[in-house]
């Protein structure tokens, strides 16, 4: 009896193991596995894909591009819809500048401090009036101009559309399950990749490049605006339901107001990436800042390119600002005197404009741009003849590049070709069935063969290794820094403007100062993507902890847990959606980047999407943009949990 009692501690707690639902799974993997794998192992041993499960595309693809063309002047698809929408865009963009350039340089700086005077205050209005000097500074107001005509159609879209599909996602979990791989699609699928239908639909021009910054920029106001609908606290809303309220009646006036910073973070997001894609779609002729840019670049001119960047900057924090305090405001009572003072600033405004126009002062005065190209060049050349190499004791920047590549993106890259392909699939269905459902596995798997099927294989392991280092990197870092953020009112106040900076300065602006530092390569590649991904993950990461139950803290508190206890024990699981959420973005932010990377040495499917787009081949330009697709719907299935362990982590 003494024996049996002694084990039976053991016994239970082996027991207890095994009753775990991932235990379980991994021990079903195990058995097929041992069934599957010496059958797999002699009848495809080696590590490519067969070429007989591959499918050619070229020819419908080509097919459907040549319909495209014969059609488009005659069809009623395009006569009697899509040329309705691309006459609406036109007018909408067309009106909005005409209304800049009339209100001329001086009116349209009053206007905008006087709005970010009246909604945020003192600061954001100086804040904002010295950043469209700063745009007339730079010799930049025309373009400024253009490019902030397009964006505000572009964000109205974007926030419209995204608000809608995140109002349907949150309140239906058959719409969210639906929506995730279309919102997950718009966002991974590199907008070089869709750039080329879009121009095939809408020809070159301004309603093209609208069309791809919505696509580009919508997902992430979806994602924010399900997730706060479906984060609200249901305390607060069984209480309404218990007035004996409506279905709309809640959604007005207890959801709605409880994701009001989700929302807000959502409009934050969207106003960035739009901004961030004025480069790309001055490719397709949106003109603009991003035409500076890209043609600054064409002729690696660095100093030029950042004169046009700026801008581009300035403009997303002005926008960040306002609409921010705006949506902070909402439901506070106003001001006593609020009708008034709004009365006085829109007259003061429209004041200023007039004395411009009678002034004849409507165009920035030449005399006062500042030129910034030439020093910025000149540092641009210190930087690359005295950091490059022969740095004492750490090295140069090429070394670290090269111990990068060497010590972790070869050994990623060459693991995933050296393994068998159904064993790379293998690994893919157990990863997602142990966090997530069958369900889950299955698509995570089917994702993955679709690309041996496209014939992509090898590439896309190439760029799935890079992937994976980025996103690793990034993570780390921006966790890192997201737990300081939420942690100090001061480090958030620091750190704001930098990753304004940082996720709206072009990517292209930032890539030559990147190969000059790391040369050409992969290592390039995935700074870029770490730099463009971080700011998303800091953001949505310091907001989950600063969303954290305040009463949660405070039982700790008074328990006498240490701070770091607080944040492993409290913080970090109550945040666990909105981590998982910044995982999710990541990964599709550093894949959104990757066609970036292929300008620049990283290979793989970025460079064929380039090709793709510079040769006008449908074929090879699709199939890769839809092989990365693909590798973001596998990423975020093995990295989301679904099922019983999601629902127990909300």
């Amino acid at each position: 009896m003494a024996a049996l009692t002694a084990t039976a501690p053991g016994a239970s707690a082996w027991h207890g193991v095994l009753r775990k639902p991932a235990v379980r799974k991994l021990g079903v993997l195990l058995v097929l596995a041992a069934l599957l794998v010496p059958f797999a192992a002699a009848r495809w041993g080696s590590g490519a894909w067969p070429g007989a499960l591959t499918v050619d595309l070229s020819e419908p693809l080509g097919t459907a591009s040549d319909w495209i063309v014969d059609n488009r002047d005659s069809h009623p698809l395009f006569l009697y819809f899509l040329g309705h929408v691309s006459n609406v865009v036109v007018i909408a963009v067309r009106a909005v500048y005409l209304a800049l350039l009339a209100v001329g340089w001086a009116g349209v700086t009053a206007v905008a401090a006087l709005t970010a005077w009246r909604v945020a205050g003192v600061r954001t209005a100086l804040g904002t009036g010295a950043a469209f000097l700063g745009c007339g500074l730079l010799g930049m107001w025309v373009p400024t101009m253009q490019t902030l005509a397009l964006m505000v159609v572009a964000v109205a879209a974007s926030v419209v559309a995204g608000a809608l599909l995140g109002l349907a996602a949150g309140l239906s979990d058959r719409m969210h399950r639906a929506l995730r791989p279309v919102l997950d699609t718009m966002q991974v699928l590199p907008a070089f990749a869709y750039l080329l239908p879009v121009v095939l639909v809408f020809g070159i021009g301004v309603p093209a490049a609208v069309l791809a910054t919505v696509v580009y920029a919508a997902p992430p106001m979806a994602r924010l605006t399900a997730l706060g609908l479906r984060g609200a606290d249901k305390e607060v809303l069984e209480a309404v339901e218990s007035l004996g309220t409506t279905a709309r009646q809640r959604l007005l006036t207890a959801r709605i107001p409880l994701a009001r910073k989700e929302l807000l973070l959502g409009l934050n997001q969207t106003i960035m990436m739009a901004l961030s894609m004025a480069v790309i779609a001055s490719v397709i002729g949106a003109g603009g800042l991003g035409d500076r840019v890209y043609q600054a670049l064409a002729s690696v001119d660095v100093g030029a390119a950042l004169a046009a960047g700026i801008p581009i900057v300035l403009l997303a924090v002005v926008l960040d600002r306002v609409t921010g305090a705006a949506g902070a405001r909402l439901g506070e009572a106003p001001a006593p005197n609020a009708r008034a003072l709004g009365a006085y600033a829109l007259i003061a405004a429209v004041a200023v404009a007039v004395a411009g126009r009678l002034a004849g002062r409507l165009e920035w005065p030449e005399s006062w741009v500042v030129g910034i190209a030439e020093p910025v060049n000149r540092a641009v050349d210190w930087m690359t003849a005295h950091l490059y190499s022969g740095v004492p004791v750490v090295g140069g920047t090429a070394d670290w590049a090269g111990r990068f590549t060497t010590w972790v993106l070869d050994p990623l890259r060459d693991g995933l070709l050296w393994l068998p392909w159904w064993a790379v699939l293998l690994v893919v269905a157990a990863l997602a069935w142990v966090i997530g459902t069958w369900g889950t596995a299955l698509t995570a798997v089917l994702a993955m063969a679709a690309i041996g099927v496209l014939g992509v294989w090898k590439p896309s392991l190439d760029t799935l290794s890079q992937v994976l280092a980025a996103v690793a990197v990034a993570l780390v870092v921006g966790f890192a820094t997201g737990i300081a953020a939420a942690r100090s009112d001061r480090v958030e106040r620091w750190l704001r403007p930098v990753l304004d900076v940082f996720q709206t300065m072009p990517q292209f602006v930032y890539l030559i100062p990147v190969v000059a530092l790391f040369g050409v390569g992969r290592a390039p590649a995935v700074a870029a993507a770490v730099v463009y991904a971080l700011p998303a993950v800091v953001r949505i990461t310091a907001q989950g902890l600063r969303q954290v139950d305040p009463a949660a803290l405070e039982s700790a508190r008074s328990l006498g847990a240490t701070g770091a206890q607080q944040l492993r024990q409290v913080q970090l699981p109550l945040a666990r959606p909105a981590l998982l959420l910044a995982v999710n973005q990541g990964v599709v932010l550093v894949l959104a980047v990757v066609v970036i990377g292929g300008l620049v040495g990283g290979g793989a499917l970025g460079y064929d999407v380039v090709f793709g787009l510079a040769q006008g081949d449908l074929a090879t330009g699709l199939v890769a943009g839809a092989a990365i697709v693909c590798l973001g719907l596998m990423l975020d299935r093995v990295t989301q949990p679904t099922g019983r362990r999601a629902r127990k982590g909300a």
